[in-house]
């Protein structure tokens, strides 16, 4: 596993640097592949002790991953989904609500759009890169709570 150390001035000046300096060279090596689902990040964002809000409720950390999911569509690739990650990340980009009891609750129509948009990017980028398809996306569908009929990727590779 690698781990992307993010601190609060990349945070606060939305500096994808961290994720840059090793994702810019395995594109570049075309060995992008070998990476999947092997990223976790450390947030280092100080707060008040008596701050109840989770990260992914922190403006400035939620802003900074819509940059990068607007830079890198297909980041949740390299996310580590046995550590939560993948969950971590829809947390910081799809509109939801915690509660203390029930953990957190994603709005259905924004969760539902976002999975859709990755399954289209995701299918275009595993193409580009020679990724096998439906069996990755199938799982991904999965991990966030939806199945996708088989019929489905046909379409995709049209």
């Amino acid at each position: 596993m690698t781990t992307i150390i993010l601190t609060s001035d990349h945070l606060q000046t939305l500096n994808l640097a961290p994720v840059e300096t090793l994702v810019l060279p395995w594109l570049e090596k075309a060995e992008i592949v070998n990476h999947e689902q092997t990223l976790e990040f450390t947030i280092d964002y100080p707060r008040d002790p008596t701050d109840p809000r989770e990260l992914s409720e922190i403006p400035e950390v939620r802003l900074w991953f819509v940059r990068l999911d607007a830079r890198y569509p297909w980041f949740p690739f390299l996310l580590n989904w046995k550590t939560g990650e993948l969950a971590r990340y829809v947390a910081m980009v799809v509109p939801h609500q915690f509660h203390r009891q029930d953990g957190i609750q994603f709005n259905p129509e924004a969760l539902e759009l976002f999975v859709m948009g990755k399954l289209f990017i995701l299918a275009d980028w595993f193409k580009e890169n020679g990724i096998e398809q439906p069996s990755r996306l199938q799982a991904i569908a999965q991990m966030l709570g939806y199945e996708v009929d088989n019929h489905f990727f046909t379409f995709l590779t049209l």
